[in-house]
């Protein structure tokens, strides 16, 4: 019954004629930033962090939400039209998708990817709300030394499900470790590594980084590319799927329901690790593997499922812990920072609105993700039309502005510049950024409660051992460590993000 009580508190919220704007306004540019190639959620929520200033707690992460997993909505649309991953989660789904659409079958592909996300996206958000209160009540039981081998655990899990190189990964998480070491001693209170800069003694600023590395960086690597887009121009007919398709959609879409929601969960997983493991699944136990990459709706209904349940179930591990688990889970805790509430199982208690009214906004903006993407595909192929070129100087000032109007500085905006062209080198080398962010949110907070924890036990090391939960945690942590680093792992583990 206590559920059921917090569910009516969240749907009083989330109700409200200001949030259902908002969270409309969400799901309306998630859908339209996973539609046209080149953006993003990461990027999107890095521009609007600062916009989400003047907004009200509950009504700003609501919208931030929505943008996140309607850019997994409207991903497919690209993919299936245009075969382009509006957003990296729909990689896979180009592979069937963009065949069916060839094949005269791009209605039914698209209103399997709708329907399939609308009931992963609805299961994900009942797990949510299901496992987050136990899962805080548990969270209440930490102390600094848990805190801190959580967070280990967390950077760790980040580097086994990062795609591509794992001493690179290694190496962007060291870097933000680094970079959240730059500003002023929460102990002492004297300036370290600021190298004589006023504006560096608070440290360094999360929404440059993160606008830089994922806004203006994007942005120079889309320029120089050749837009060549094959937009599907057949008409769109059979919006609705038959028998036959349903039939062979649903175990795909429960298998990918349940992958998505756990892959979520766990720290580095989200939405892109959960689509490529739904695919490489899928294809395993097909009947008929040989169709998969000609048009097999199996390779667009699991995929599709698996990343809009991983985008909600990742609000677990933040909600109940405080520890995001990828990139667009540390722009979350950049927001909650903005309007001073300490992501954790304090949130739950502190703010019941904005908790529960988060997630029952998730319920109302799968509704609104359904009415927006399909009825609304004759406008969504109309905008696939607009050249990048037009799109990209007003996506540069809105990053300028919107970093601007967060202290009113303009060192701000040249740290963002800065990061951008750095962001840019490592996308040319192949470094991942999402790491980085998450070594740059968790930096601090690992610090604070190392030495807090050394502090409560006078300096003995051991402490972080003799806790069992502490223990515990470092262990898994460790075996983690040992088991990406065996070589056959590592190979199956590239494999993954690799599809013949």
């Amino acid at each position: 019954m206590e559920l059921f009580d917090h569910l009516a508190l969240g749907f009083s919220t989330a109700l409200s004629f200001q949030n259902i704007i908002y969270a409309f306004l969400g799901a309306l540019i998630g859908t339209l930033v996973g539609v046209l190639p080149g953006l993003g959620p990461v990027p999107t929520i890095a521009m609007l962090l600062p916009i989400t200033y003047a907004l009200p707690p509950i009504a700003g992460l609501i919208m931030l939400a929505g943008i996140y997993y309607g850019a997994q909505y409207g991903g497919s649309t690209t993919a299936i039209l245009v075969n382009l991953p509006g957003e990296t989660s729909a990689v896979v789904t180009c592979l069937d998708g963009y065949q069916m659409a060839r094949r005269g079958r791009a209605g039914q592909a698209l209103s399997i990817a709708a329907l399939g996300s609308f009931f992963a996206g609805c299961v994900a958000t009942i797990l949510l709300a299901a496992f987050a209160p136990p899962l805080a009540e548990v969270a209440f039981q930490f102390g600094p030394a848990e805190y801190f081998s959580l967070m280990c655990l967390g950077l760790v899990g980040a580097v086994v499900l990062a795609s591509g190189s794992l001493t690179k990964a290694i190496c962007m998480i060291l870097l933000g470790l680094l970079l959240g070491m730059v500003g002023t001693d929460v102990n002492s209170g004297v300036a370290r590594f600021s190298f004589g800069i006023p504006e560096l003694t608070d440290g360094i600023d999360f929404a440059a980084v993160a606008m830089g590395v994922f806004g203006f960086s994007e942005i120079m690597n889309n320029v120089q590319q050749k837009e060549e887009r094959e937009v599907f121009l057949g008409k769109i007919s059979h919006l609705y799927p038959d028998w036959s398709d349903i039939k062979a959609a649903t175990g795909p879409v429960l298998r990918g329901t349940a992958i998505g929601s756990a892959l979520g969960i766990l720290p580095g997983g989200g939405a892109v690790m959960a689509s490529f493991a739904s695919y490489t699944i899928e294809k395993k136990i097909a009947k008929h593997p040989e169709l998969f990459g000609t048009g097999a709706i199996q390779g667009v209904a699991g995929p599709e499922s698996a990343n809009n349940a991983a985008s909600q179930t990742s609000f677990i591990p933040l909600l109940t812990l405080g520890i995001p688990g990828n990139a667009v889970m540390a722009l979350m805790v950049g927001a909650m920072t903005i309007h001073n509430i300490q992501p954790g199982p304090q949130v739950m208690t502190a703010n019941p609105e904005l908790f529960w009214g988060l997630i029952a906004s998730m319920w109302i903006g799968n509704l609104m993700l359904v009415i927006l993407n399909l009825p609304l595909i004759g406008l969504w192929v109309k905008l696939l039309k607009v050249p990048y070129r037009i799109l990209y100087p007003a996506i540069l000032m809105i990053c300028s502005i919107g970093v601007y109007t967060l202290n009113y500085n303009v060192f701000d905006i040249w740290m963002t510049a800065f990061f951008g062209l750095v962001g840019y080198v490592w996308s040319k080398l192949k470094c991942e950024g999402a790491p980085l962010l998450l070594g740059l949110v968790l930096g601090p907070m690992m610090e604070e409660n190392f030495r807090r924890a050394l502090l409560l036990s006078r300096g003995e090391f051991s402490t972080f051992v003799t806790r069992p939960l502490s223990l515990s945690l470092l262990i898994v942590a460790a075996i983690l460590v040992l088991i990406v680093a065996s070589p056959s792992i590592r190979k199956k583990r590239e494999e993954t993000f690799v599809e013949d």
